[in-house]
């Protein structure tokens, strides 16, 4: 029993060693705690005294973000109106059957075949009018015959009548029958030359040089006056562009206006200067026709259709870069920098557009510093460090 009494104070003396460790512990780690508090503590008083020997914090104007920045000035530049339309010969001239008609013996031209003035196109056939001009060629000899023979007979009276063989009144006669004669000889010439000329008019010739565009006769059919236009023809080869206009564009438009005309499908442009200015406005669409003359190439075919940018005259704007253009549901703006060097918007309306600058026809006068690219990612009244650049650059 002693032995047993002995090991359960040993075990007791260890538990109560234990506990006081365990408490010098505790109590050594919230002492370094306690000492790292004064030390930090210590650490902001001494940064908060320092005060004015302190560095200051950076100022905004370093902070704000650098931009480009370009005064356009202002230049003289064209302006264009841009227009669309169709291509036609300027002068077409139908050409079909001038005389009787009849039946079509040969057609000697084909479209886009050039032909001078009075070319025969196509021929009808004359045989019963060849017939004819023989008949009153021959009625001219006869004619002709019956004036010698009542001249003959005048003259013999008028050697008689002072013999007193003829009276004055045989040789009137004779003067009468020999001018009757004179006369059937002038009308069957006469009747002979319309004849003639009839039988010209049956064959189809042109106008007027040109181009040969469209052919709606063929060998064996049987035309006449009514059958309509035969050829069409463009005088000289001439060829236009008839491009519809706004009214407000039609009024910038005048004769002598220069122009680019690219027919669709085409890559090459046509230079043409316009010649006619519509004096009306369709009530309906509200617009007008400016006509483009056009030297001939075989790019240019009538019926097509092409669109025109038309020089309008000239203007002094501000040119920008296609880069300091932004667009949003209000329209076209760009941003400018002002003398505080905060970005403001300004709202533009464009002018002429090229392939690399855009003249603007209103909203800057060309003084205002504005930025060149990066205006996305800028907002109205934010402060930024302007770099001009300069407007070749």
């Amino acid at each position: 029993m002693t032995y047993v009494s002995g090991n359960l104070q040993g075990e007791r003396l260890a538990i109560d060693d234990s506990s006081e460790a365990t408490v010098v512990g505790r109590r050594r780690r919230w002492m370094i705690l306690l000492g790292v508090a004064v030390i930090v503590i210590a650490a902001l008083a001494w940064f908060a005294t320092r005060g004015d020997k302190a560095a200051p914090p950076p100022a905004a104007a370093d902070q704000a973000p650098s931009v480009t920045v370009i005064v356009p000035g202002a230049q003289s530049v064209a302006r264009t109106v841009a227009a669309t339309g169709s291509l036609a010969a300027k002068r077409e001239m139908p050409v079909g059957v001038a005389g009787e008609g009849g039946m079509v013996a040969q057609v000697l031209v084909e479209p886009g075949q050039w032909v001078r003035a009075g070319q025969v196109l196509a021929t009808i056939d004359r045989s019963v009018q060849a017939q004819t001009a023989a008949s009153l060629a021959s009625q001219i000899g006869v004619a002709r015959s019956d004036l010698t023979l009542a001249q003959a007979e005048l003259e013999r009276a008028e050697q008689l009548v002072d013999r007193g063989f003829i009276s004055k009144a045989d040789v009137q006669r004779r003067i009468a029958t020999r001018d009757a004669a004179q006369a059937r000889l002038r009308v069957a010439q006469a009747t002979l030359s319309e004849q003639r000329a009839r039988n010209a008019r049956l064959d189809i010739r042109a106008p007027a040089a040109g181009l040969i565009l469209t052919r709606g006769v063929e060998p064996g059919q049987i035309v006449s006056s009514a059958s309509g236009v035969l050829f069409r023809m463009a005088r000289e080869g001439q060829m236009e562009m008839r491009a519809q206009l706004s009214e407000s564009d039609l009024q910038a438009i005048h004769v002598g206006s220069s122009a680019q005309v690219t027919p669709v499908g085409e890559q090459r442009s046509f230079a043409g200067r316009v010649w006619q200015v519509a004096p009306v406005i369709d009530p309906q669409s509200r617009q007008g026709i400016a006509r483009i003359q056009l030297s001939y190439d075989p790019a240019l075919r009538p019926g097509g259709f092409a669109s025109a940018t038309i020089v309008a005259g000239g203007a002094t704007q501000p040119e920008l870069p296609q880069s300091a253009l932004l667009s949003d549901t209000r329209g076209n703006y760009v941003y400018i920098v002002d003398a505080q060097n905060h970005a403001q918007r300004r709202d533009v309306t464009l002018g002429t557009v090229t392939a690399d600058k855009v003249a603007i026809a209103s909203g800057l006068s060309g003084d205002e510093r504005v930025v060149l690219a990066a205006g996305a990612f800028l907002n109205p009244g934010q402060l930024v460090k302007p770099v001009v650049q300069n407007k070749r650059g």
